[in-house]
């Protein structure tokens, strides 16, 4: 690994997107925030006028930000979200937690953190929104008359196992409520926390309305570290894996983001020792820098690997038309060019070598109950 976490940020020279980005945009830093993914706050789109430290021994000076995590408590309005995208696999999803402490650099929900009036940046990782009401909500939701039951995908944008979850333990009181409509729901994180919820996921999987995935993207432990800092480490997720499937639980593997010159050489490594670990079904993304992201990835890229930063980057454009952000329906989570193609043979060749993917399955939405009253008829 070639990690230097003191180096400077490199500039970037090329245009992207038809924008050049400028010193002002990049806003490198030069003291490197360990454990953290995002070293700097990237200003906010939403926002015109902002605070900033032109110099340390101004007059003005303010206090320098904590490094602690923020919890900020709300009552909130709605719990459960239709899914407009075509081409991430979910109908609904619901998320307990706004902004996410594992701090993986790459992650696409980044961006939404600037709907809340933060950064996409550290706010991310430091400023977690919980939603306190979030079971409340969903039962509201699962009652209304007009609701024709579907799958409900837990994680669609931030994980519901972040450390917040030891605390407020709001994705285990969902997964009762779940249980108890048998609301069937699918699950994503990067956390062992989700052993914690196994007695439930025992009586869901017995019903057939529940299935878990583990996102693994590098066995490498230094590249985990910078990468995705506060997230369980790939032998721990392995053991999880192993674990629930003995439990009864289906249980899946997600490959996300992979990137070339990073991790994209290990795609077959994880598919088989998931598989060796009861796995039975798998997905991945390809890596894309949408908004404020490719800001926040090129600057820790450079950091940490400025020796084949260049590469790295420039693979990633080449395999998005020349951009680092695509957003075309079909081809943004999977790329183009040689280096995606090459990606998606790996993925197709090992997934059937590993037998994943090859049962029929899916959750079961007939069984869906109002308590106290009876099953819906379809």
């Amino acid at each position: 690994m070639d990690n230097n976490t003191n180096a400077p940020g490199k500039a970037i020279s090329l245009q992207q997107d038809h924008h050049k980005i400028s010193a002002e945009e990049q806003l490198l830093s030069t003291q490197y925030r360990h454990g953290r993914g995002a070293q700097f706050n990237y200003k906010n789109r939403f926002i015109k006028n902002e605070l900033t430290k032109e110099n340390k021994e101004g007059i003005d000076e303010w206090e320098e930000e904590s490094a602690a995590t923020q919890y900020i408590e709300q009552m909130s309005k709605t719990i459960v979200n239709k899914v407009e995208s075509k081409d991430v696999g979910m109908g609904y999803s619901m998320n307990p937690y706004a902004g996410c402490e594992h701090g993986c650099i790459y992650c696409y929900a980044r961006n939404v953190h600037e709907y809340w009036g933060y950064s996409a940046g550290i706010d991310f990782e430091q400023k977690i929104i919980v939603k306190k009401n979030a079971a409340q909500l969903l039962r509201k939701f699962l009652m209304h008359p007009k609701w024709d039951c579907a799958p409900i995908m837990l994680s669609g944008n931030t994980d519901c196992y972040q450390p917040a979850e030891q605390n407020y333990r709001l994705t285990r009181e969902l997964l009762k409520v779940c249980n108890e409509f048998n609301q069937p729901v699918g699950i994503l994180t990067k956390n062992a926390w989700i052993l914690k919820d196994k007695d439930v996921l025992q009586e869901m999987a017995k019903k057939k309305i529940v299935s878990a995935m583990l996102s693994i993207t590098s066995f490498n432990e230094g590249l985990r570290r910078v990468m995705e800092p506060r997230t369980t480490t790939a032998k721990q997720k392995l053991k999880v894996i192993n674990e629930l499937s003995k439990a009864g639980i289906r249980m899946g593997v997600m490959m996300g983001p992979m990137i070339p010159g990073l991790n994209e050489h290990e795609m077959q490594r994880i598919m088989k020792e998931a598989a060796d670990n009861g796995a039975t079904f798998t997905a991945y993304t390809f890596i894309r820098l949408n908004g404020a992201i490719k800001f926040l990835f090129h600057d820790w890229l450079y950091k940490n690997f400025p020796n084949h930063a260049d590469k790295v980057w420039h693979l990633i454009e080449q395999s998005h038309d020349g951009k680092v952000n695509d957003t075309r329906w079909g081809v943004r989570m999977r790329g183009e060019g040689n280096i995606a193609q090459l990606v998606a043979q790996q993925y197709k060749k090992y997934g059937k070598l590993y037998k994943m993917n090859a049962e029929e399955w899916s959750l079961d939405t007939s069984i869906f109950r109002v308590p106290g009253g009876q099953a819906k008829l379809f």
